[in-house]
């Protein structure tokens, strides 16, 4: 009988033992997390897009409107290594996007114990025209994009392994 006490002690102390393990093991995950993607934190990052991109003319004129989600792999001293689009309402609206990319080179931050991370970030584009009415070659220009883009969609899965969602860059233009 007593044997079987301590045994059962035993065995009881064993699996505390293990929980709190685990339970250690759960908090460096947390710790592995990117506390800020960009130079300056999120506000900056917001503001260098703001600042940088640049609506292109072909934009204006057909009054595009839309997504385009792009996922960009960043190394070490924070210098883009790829660009992939997962989706865009058209290609056109990922010409600016992927410019503005570019030029953020250097000013991405990854944790220390990784070469390579990815970030997904998404893009969305809005024709704002100025004043209350919309004069009808606007309508026009709307209509016309509407019925001609050409999606750019991803037909296979989407390995995302490894990625940070960053917050969405809205666009708005006249």
């Amino acid at each position: 009988m007593k044997k079987t006490l301590i045994l059962a002690l035993v065995v009881l102390m064993c699996g505390t033992a293990f929980a709190q393990k685990k339970e250690k093991a759960a908090a460096d995950t947390v710790k592995k997390e990117l506390p800020a993607p960009f130079k300056g934190g999120i506000d900056s990052l917001l503001q260098f897009f703001k600042d940088n991109l640049v609506v292109s003319p072909q934009i204006i004129k057909a009054k595009a409107s839309g997504t385009a989600i792009i996922k960009f792999t960043s190394e070490g001293k924070g210098f883009l290594t790829s660009i992939v689009i997962y989706y865009a309402d058209d290609y056109m609206l990922t010409q600016p996007a992927t410019d503005v990319l570019r030029r953020s080179n250097g000013k991405w931050i990854i944790p220390k114990e990784v070469q390579l991370y990815d970030f997904v970030i998404q893009f969305t584009y809005n024709y704002k025209p100025t004043g209350g009415d919309i004069k009808p070659a606007a309508l026009k220009a709307i209509l016309d994009y509407q019925q001609q883009h050409k999606p750019i969609i991803s037909t296979n899965q989407v390995p995302l392994n490894y990625a940070t969602m960053l917050p969405t860059i809205v666009v708005n233009y006249e």
